[in-house]
C-alpha cells in the first residue's frame, strides 16, 4: 500500500459495498479470536507451564496483525468497552461477539483433538473459591479493558506502535498473577472455549461472564469520565 494516500485509501474503502467492508471486519475478528483460543488450549491441554506467555504473545502479534481491519478486539468483554465507549455500533459489536464465541468453541474443538489429552483436568469452582475467581476475573478483565481503550481508541494515544505490547502484556501479567486462582481468561471467548473443551466447569461459567461483561462496561464508564473531551 505504500505511496497511497490517506485521501487515496478512504475512496478505495467508500467504493466497497458496506457489506463487504464490514464482512471483513466480522472475518478479522473470528481468525484472531480462533488463534488466540486455540494457543490456549493447546498450551492447557499439553500441560505447559508457558500458557500465559502464549495467550499475550499471540494475542499481541494478532492485534497486530488485523487491528487496522477490525479493531482487533478478540474479546466480547473489549468489545462491550468499546461499545459503551461508543466507537464502535450496537449491530457491529453483535456480529463481533458472534464471530468471537464460534471461534472460541470451533477452536478448543480442534485443540482437543490435536494433543488429544488422555485426561482433561477441569477447574471447578465452588464455596470461597468463586468469589476469589470473580474478584479476580473483574480485576483483571477491567485491567484489560481500559488498557485497550486508552493504547488502541484514544485520541491522545492515535497512531502508536506500542498498543499491541501493552495489550498483550497485559494477559501475560494477569495470567501469571491469578491463573492459579480464576484459570485467567478474561474473555468470555476463551471461557466459553474453555468449557466446550472440559477446561472449565459449565456450571461456574455464569460467574465468568457475568463479571466480565462488567469489567468491559466499568471500563468503558471510566474512560469516559477520565477524557470527557474524547467522544
Amino acid at each position: 500500500m505504500a505511496g497511497i494516500t490517506a485521501t487515496e485509501k478512504a475512496g478505495m474503502q467508500a467504493s466497497k459495498p458496506q457489506w463487504a467492508v464490514s464482512t471483513r471486519k466480522y472475518i478479522v475478528e473470528l481468525i484472531g479470536t480462533f488463534f488466540l483460543m486455540f494457543a490456549v488450549a493447546v498450551s492447557a491441554f499439553s500441560g505447559s507451564v508457558f500458557t500465559p506467555l502464549a495467550a499475550g504473545a499471540i494475542l499481541m502479534v494478532m492485534i497486530y496483525a488485523g487491528g487496522h481491519i477490525s479493531g482487533g478486539h478478540y474479546n466480547p468483554a473489549v468489545t462491550l468497552a468499546v461499545l459503551c465507549r461508543r466507537r464502535i455500533g450496537i449491530t457491529d459489536a453483535a456480529w463481533y461477539w458472534i464471530a468471537q464465541l464460534a471461534a472460541g468453541v470451533i477452536a478448543a474443538a480442534i485443540a482437543r483433538a490435536v494433543v488429544n489429552p488422555a485426561r482433561v483436568k477441569t477447574l471447578t469452582l465452588s464455596g470461597h473459591a468463586v468469589t476469589a475467581a470473580a474478584l479476580a476475573e473483574l480485576l483483571i478483565t477491567f485491567a484489560l479493558c481500559y488498557v485497550v481503550l486508552n493504547v488502541a481508541t484514544s485520541k491522545d494515544q492515535r497512531d502508536n506502535q506500542f498498543f499491541g505490547l501493552a495489550i498483550g502484556f497485559t494477559v501475560v501479567a494477569g495470567a501469571f498473577a491469578v491463573g492459579g486462582i480464576s484459570g485467567g481468561a478474561f474473555n468470555p471467548a476463551v471461557d466459553i472455549g474453555a468449557a466446550t473443551g472440559g477446561l472449565l466447569a459449565w456450571p461456574t461459567l455464569w460467574v465468568y461472564l457475568l463479571v466480565q461483561a462488567g469489567a468491559g462496561v466499568a471500563a468503558g464508564v471510566v474512560f469516559l469520565a477520565l477524557n470527557p473531551g474524547d467522544k
